[in-house]
């Protein structure tokens, strides 16, 4: 049955082994361009000349929050160019991805901060293998998150609608606060390592 033809009234059935595999694949390559895209979106503000719409998506400064941008963008394209893939299969397809977007986010944040409440009283300061780790920790915690919803029993079509809310406020936050960032720490430029 297909994911058009699906209603909420007819759930899909559990998946097989090799279905899980291929969305573990899938995960795995999210975190593998998130890392790399996001790695190069660092770069593509100054690189533009300053661009303005370059500003969007890369970062233009080094605050926490415009570090959070070159994870988000990369894992939403990603998002939207796996489900051609595994929409026939994968349950839950927009409240996982949803999910994994928010994790990544709140997952980049904790371990960013915790890792610098460790080594700011140890070593005055961080390093950038230690900032790229709690990026790669983060990404690395919506990947499983996303591989969890994707491969768990199908939940009403409702959750699905709930995880496109998620990525619209996100794309939609991300996009304003670039521009008008309010006085708080995740905005300000400062270096952690």
């Amino acid at each position: 049955m297909t994911s058009a033809a699906r209603t909420a009234d007819t759930p899909r059935s559990s998946l097989d082994t090799s279905q899980r595999r291929t969305i573990a694949l899938w995960e795995a390559g999210a975190f593998l361009w998130v890392m790399v895209a996001g790695s190069v979106l660092h770069f593509v503000y100054e690189l533009s000349g300053f661009h303005w719409f370059a500003a969007l998506f890369g970062s233009v400064n080094e605050s926490t929050w415009e570090h959070l941008k070159l994870f988000f963008w990369p894992g939403l394209v990603f998002a939207l160019v796996e489900h051609a893939f595994v929409k026939d299969y994968a349950n839950n397809y927009w409240w996982g991805k949803g999910l994994s977007l928010l994790a990544t986010t709140v997952g980049v944040i904790v371990s960013f901060y915790f890792y610098l409440g460790i080594v700011l009283p140890l070593y005055g300061e961080g390093t950038l293998w230690g900032a790229i780790g709690t990026g790669a920790a983060g990404v690395l915690l919506g990947s499983v998150v996303a591989y969890r919803v994707l491969t768990a029993p199908q939940r009403p079509q409702r959750f699905d609608r709930y995880g496109k809310l998620i990525m619209v406020v996100m794309a939609v936050v991300f996009l304003t606060l670039t521009y008008f960032p309010p006085k708080v720490f995740l905005f300000e430029d400062f270096l952690g390592y």
